[in-house]
C-alpha cells in the first residue's frame, strides 16, 4: 500500500492533498511517506507564494520531498513560505493551514483547466485520482453520510432554534442565613436566630435587533425575606434579599432598551426596574452584583446609587475619550408603601414628571488602567404618606431609619428635597488586588410642614484578594459607617448620638465556571447608631447558578 501511494504523490501531490483532506485515515497511513506540511503554508503567518522551490533557503535538493515542492511550486503555483525565505518542512501543520494550501491547489488546477494550457492537469492525472477514488469509495462514502447527517442536524436545530435574536440567560440563588447576637436593636426582643433556606431565581432575556442594541426582559422570584425583623434594623439586611421576600411569586421586574446615539454615546430607557449601579459604573467590580458580590446591602456599592428607585427612566453615558466618561440620568422613582406613585400613573402627583424623581450626574476619570475615581450628584424629590411619613426612604433602606427618614418627628413634613454628593475610588495595584471605596454626603430639607434640614454622612473602604486559593476565588473585606444623621436643625429632627460600623467577611470560591458558593459574616456594631445597643450578627452562605 504505501509503494502505491508513493506512486501516486510522485504523480500529482495535488491528487494526493485532495485525497488527504478527504479521509483522516488515508493520511494517517501516508503520514510516514510525505509530510503534509509540504502540501500547504498559507496561514495568517504573513507567508508569501513563491515561483520556484529555490527560494526557500532551508530546502536542499537532497531533500526526500524536494520533488514534490518543485512540482507543487512550479507547476502548479500553490506553495507558499514565510517571510524571511524558509519553508519549515519539519513544523507542523494545522488543519486551516492545510485547507488554506489545498484550497489554493484547487483553485490552480481549476484555472489551468479553465484556460486549456499546456500545464494543465494530465489526463494520467485524472486516471489516477479516478482508480483512487474507486478504491476507496466505501470510505467516501461513509463520509458523504456523516455529512449529510451534520448537516440534517444543523437544518433541525435552526428550524427549532430558541430565537435568532434573544438569547436567554438565568441566575439562581441558594441563601443559607442566620443572624444572632443578644438583643434586637429596636429593642422589642432578642434576635431571632433562626436559620433559614430561601432561593432567588431571574430569567434574563436579551434581543438584539441591530447588533450594537439591547432589550432586556427580566423575570424574577424569590423568597429572600429582609433580616430588619429578626434584628430590628436595615443594617442587617442582605444584598440579595426581598423587603418582605415574595412568596416566589413571578414578576416582570426589569424592562429596558439601550442603543448607540453615536460611537461615543450610550442611551438606555427604563421602563420599570431601573437601578443605576446597572447603569452608570459603581467602581466596586468585585462587590457590586447580588448574585456574586457582597453579600450585604450596604457593602455592594455607594447609597447614592440607590436613587433611582426602581422607577423609569432615561441614562445617557457619554465617553468623549478613553480617560473620561459623562452620565446622566432621570428617574420618576417607584415606590412602595402608602402614598405610592408610579410613572405609569396619571393621577395628580404620579406621572413621569409630577411624582418622586431623581435628577443624577456622574463623572468618571481613569488617568490608567489601574485608577478609577468617580464624582457623582444626585437631586432627589420624595413625597411622604402614612401615620409615620414611612414612604420616605433617603437612602432605599440602607443605613438606619433616622437616616432613610430625619423627618418623622417633624410636624407636617410630607415632601422632602435631597442634594446628594458622592466620591468613589477603585485602585487595582496589580491583577490579584482591589482596592476600593466611597465617601458620601446627604444635605435633606423639608418642603412641606415645618422648616426643618439635616445631613447625613456615609462611607466604606474595601479590600479584594483574586484568585487566593485558586483561579477565580476571591477574598473580601468591607469596612465603614452606613449612612448617619450628623447634624440638622428644625422641630423633631432625627439625630443620631451614637455611631454603627458595618464590617464585613467574605470568600467567593468558583467551583465550576457557572457556579460559586460564598460563605461569609456580617457584622453591626453598635447598630441604628447607637452605643447602647448590642452588636448583631448575619452569617449566609450563598450558592449562585449562572447559565
Amino acid at each position: 500500500m504505501t509503494k502505491q501511494i508513493w506512486n501516486v504523490l510522485k504523480v500529482s501531490p495535488v491528487i494526493a492533498a485532495t485525497l488527504l483532506s478527504a479521509n483522516s485515515a488515508f493520511a494517517e497511513e501516508i503520514k510516514d511517506v510525505t509530510s503534509v506540511a509540504q502540501l500547504s503554508q498559507a496561514s495568517n503567518d504573513g507567508m508569501g507564494q513563491v515561483t520556484s522551490v529555490s527560494q526557500f533557503s532551508d530546502v536542499q535538493p537532497t531533500d526526500w520531498a524536494f520533488q514534490a515542492l518543485q512540482s507543487l511550486v512550479e507547476r502548479y503555483g500553490c506553495i507558499a513560505g514565510y517571510p524571511n525565505g524558509t519553508y519549515r518542512g519539519n513544523r507542523a501543520l494545522t488543519r486551516y493551514e492545510f485547507a488554506a494550501g489545498l484550497n489554493a491547489c484547487l483553485d490552480r488546477v481549476n484555472e489551468l483547466i479553465a484556460t486549456a494550457t499546456a500545464d494543465m492537469a494530465t489526463k494520467q492525472d485524472l486516471a489516477t485520482l479516478q482508480r483512487l477514488q474507486e478504491e476507496f469509495s466505501a470510505e467516501l462514502a461513509t463520509l458523504r453520510g456523516r455529512v449529510d447527517a451534520l448537516e440534517a442536524r444543523t437544518a433541525e436545530l435552526e428550524a427549532n432554534q430558541f430565537s435568532t435574536t434573544t438569547k436567554l440567560k438565568g441566575e439562581a440563588i441558594f441563601s443559607v442565613s442566620t443572624p444572632f447576637g443578644d438583643q434586637q436593636a429596636d429593642g422589642s426582643g432578642e434576635v431571632d436566630s433562626n436559620v433559614t433556606l430561601s432561593n432567588r431565581v431571574r430569567l434574563t432575556l436579551e434581543s438584539s435587533f441591530m447588533g450594537t442594541d439591547k432589550l432586556q426582559t427580566r423575570l424574577n422570584a424569590g423568597n429572600i425575606a429582609s433580616q430588619t425583623g429578626p434584628t430590628g434594623t436595615q443594617m442587617a439586611r442582605l444584598g440579595h434579599d426581598g423587603v418582605t421576600g415574595s412568596g416566589n411569586n413571578v414578576e416582570i421586574d426589569k424592562l429596558n432598551y439601550a442603543f448607540n446615539f453615536g460611537e461615543k454615546i450610550r442611551v438606555k430607557i427604563d421602563a420599570t426596574g431601573a437601578e443605576l449601579n446597572e447603569n452608570v459604573n459603581v467602581f466596586n467590580p468585585d462587590f457590586a452584583s447580588s448574585g456574586t458580590g457582597a453579600l450585604s446591602r450596604y457593602g455592594r456599592f455607594s447609597p447614592i446609587y440607590r436613587q433611582a428607585g426602581n422607577g423609569a427612566g432615561i441614562t445617557v453615558n457619554v465617553m468623549p475619550s478613553d480617560k473620561f466618561t459623562l452620565s446622566a440620568a432621570y428617574f420618576a422613582r417607584g415606590r412602595s408603601g402608602a402614598g405610592a406613585t408610579n410613572a405609569s400613573d396619571p393621577d395628580e402627583g404620579n406621572g413621569l414628571f409630577d411624582g418622586d424623581n431623581t435628577i443624577f450626574g456622574q463623572l468618571e476619570f481613569k488617568p490608567n488602567k489601574a485608577i478609577n475615581i468617580g464624582l457623582a450628584y444626585a437631586r432627589t424629590y420624595q413625597q411622604g404618606g402614612g401615620i409615620d411619613n414611612d414612604a420616605l426612604n433617603l437612602f432605599d433602606s440602607t443605613g438606619n431609619l433616622n437616616a432613610a427618614n430625619p423627618f418623622s418627628n417633624t410636624p407636617g413634613v410630607t415632601k422632602v428635597e435631597a442634594d446628594h454628593f458622592g466620591l468613589q475610588l477603585n485602585i487595582n495595584p496589580s491583577s490579584r488586588f482591589g482596592i476600593g471605596g466611597w465617601v458620601g454626603y446627604t444635605t435633606a430639607n423639608s418642603i412641606t410642614g415645618s422648616d426643618a434640614d439635616a445631613d447625613v454622612f456615609y462611607w466604606a473602604a474595601n479590600l479584594a484578594v483574586r484568585d487566593l486559593g485558586r483561579e477565580g476565588n476571591t477574598l473580601g473585606l468591607i469596612f465603614g459607617q452606613p449612612p448617619k444623621v450628623t447634624g440638622g436643625s428644625g422641630t423633631g429632627v432625627n439625630d443620631d448620638s451614637g455611631t454603627s460600623y458595618h464590617l464585613e467577611g467574605l470568600y467567593k470560591v468558583q467551583l465550576t465556571e457557572n457556579i460559586m458558593v460564598t460563605p461569609g459574616l456580617l457584622v453591626i456594631f453598635n447598630p441604628e447608631h447607637n452605643d447602647s445597643n448590642d452588636t448583631v450578627y448575619v452569617g449566609t452562605l450563598r450558592t449562585t447558578f449562572r447559565f
